[in-house]
């Protein structure tokens, strides 16, 4: 019996080498390099690309026609938000979240909406049909028109999806499918990278739109090799906790639409439902004004939403300080209180600070800072924010604020809402003014602290 021979893959780049080390000799990252056997060479394939090489192979860009495919409506306002304005034949599109967050269920929801004028077929790979039987009865969906595959075998997968012809596949999920040309175990890397390559191939070559399940690691990334992100067209990622109602799907890679897309659901009895008004979700509703509290305008790829910021600052009671920030760049508060420090003398070196956003939202674009300024200003001299006031703007070392991109769709957001002020970079005051909206222009953050309690 020949010696198995065994190698070590990067689980980040797909280089191997064949002995351990502990830092990748390709890209360099550390604690990634993961055993796998060496697997037989395969027999050739012909290219799906033959018949362009045998005409030459090269042509112009000029003499490619690029028509407008048309989309496919999930039948979810916010997950066709969230794709771009819908799903493109071909596509391959990669989902992943925690576990029992809605993944399966949304797709389910999906697939019964297409099923009524698409072929579509569904592939699982870790439940029974019985299993998603009695899911998609408690979601109220018809299932009439939705023929399920349970197999994770990946060659009996692509024998089904030819003999059915589908126009959508939903494979649940790639970790558990397996070819017979490797002999290591289903959700190995070298299993998972080879499985969607396959799966891809076989979109483009088809024109049938493949959407991949995917499982999380404990840090919250998507399991497997990283080239599994650079295969596919799209990457999703579903967030929110499992013992809260609403959900968040959010756009990390996507050809055919915006990154950063958001798109808000709310889990029910009969499945997910899209929320046309996200922003309330992330706004409180207080009684009577409260200090430490203030309301920022952000953008969230096409859309603008309006959230909540709330800052606690204390008296710390240990040497040093503690700061703590939830759903916002904890690196930047640091920074933001340097800023407030030396450019409007209000110091909190002595002070705990807690930033949070409302609802769960993570904010990652600069245009928060004015806001989380304000909230701890606020917080700091127990003094309330007045009703009706909206924030938005990037905080300069120099103590300056800089404009933010999609400024007009701001405000606009804001004015229909019904909010009366809104304290904006100088740049990004509209020429003509918006009904019912008080806009203050501020260009430096000790000004911005006099226009807020004016």
């Amino acid at each position: 019996m020949a010696k198995v021979r065994t190698q070590y893959v990067c689980s980040e780049c797909g280089g191997s080498t064949p002995k351990w080390a502990g830092r990748c000799p390709a890209c360099s990252a550390w604690n990634t390099l993961q055993e796998s056997v060496v697997e037989a060479p395969r027999p050739a394939v012909a290219s799906r690309f033959a018949p362009l090489a045998a005409s030459g192979g090269v042509q112009m860009l000029d003499e490619v026609v690029a028509t407008e495919v048309p989309r496919f409506s999930t039948g979810q306002e916010e997950f066709d938000r969230v794709l771009g304005g819908g799903m493109v034949p071909g596509s391959v599109v990669l989902i992943g979240g925690d576990p029992g967050i809605g993944k399966s269920t949304l797709l389910l929801q999906a697939l019964a909406h297409l099923s009524q004028s698409l072929p579509v077929l569904y592939v699982s790979g870790e439940e029974s049909p019985s299993q998603v039987a009695m899911r998609a009865r408690r979601l109220g969906v018809d299932g009439s028109k939705v023929p399920m595959l349970p197999e994770i075998g990946l060659e009996r997968i692509v024998a089904g999806i030819d003999a059915h012809k589908p126009a959508v596949v939903v494979v649940d999920s790639i970790q558990t499918l397996y070819t017979e040309q490797l002999t290591s175990a289903p959700g190995s890397v070298a299993q998972v990278r080879d499985c969607a390559a396959q799966l891809t191939r076989l979109a483009k070559q088809s024109g049938v739109s493949v959407v991949m399940i995917g499982h999380v690691t404990k840090e919250g990334t998507l399991a497997g090799p990283r080239v599994l992100e650079h295969m596919v067209d799209t990457v999703l990622y579903f967030e929110g906790d499992t013992h809260s109602s609403y959900r968040l799907v959010r756009a990390f890679k996507n050809r055919f639409g915006a990154v950063n897309e958001l798109g808000v659901f709310a889990m029910t009895d009969r499945g997910l439902r899209g929320v046309s008004n996200p922003s309330a979700l992330f706004l409180s509703q207080h009684d009577k004004q409260v200090s430490g509290s203030c309301v920022l305008v952000t953008q969230e790829g096409s859309r603008p939403l309006l959230v909540e910021v709330q800052a606690l600052v204390d008296t710390a009671h240990v040497p040093n300080p503690r700061r703590l920030s939830v759903g916002l760049e904890p690196a930047r508060l640091a920074m933001l209180l340097a800023v407030l420090h030396r450019h409007a003398g209000i110091a909190c070196f002595d002070q705990d600070v807690f930033i949070n956003a409302v609802g769960g939202v993570k904010i990652g674009e600069p245009a928060a800072d004015l806001a989380v300024m304000l909230s701890i200003v606020s917080s700091l001299k127990d003094r309330p924010l007045p009703r009706g006031l909206a924030v938005f703007g990037e905080v300069g070392l120099a103590g300056e604020i800089r404009p933010s991109p999609r400024g007009q769709d701001r405000l606009r957001e804001a004015a229909k809402l019904g909010f009366s002020k809104v304290i904006a970079p100088k740049s990004n005051v509209p020429k003509k003014p918006i009904e019912g909206l008080e806009v203050v222009a501020v260009e430096r953050i000790d000004a911005a602290l006099a226009a807020a309690w004016a």
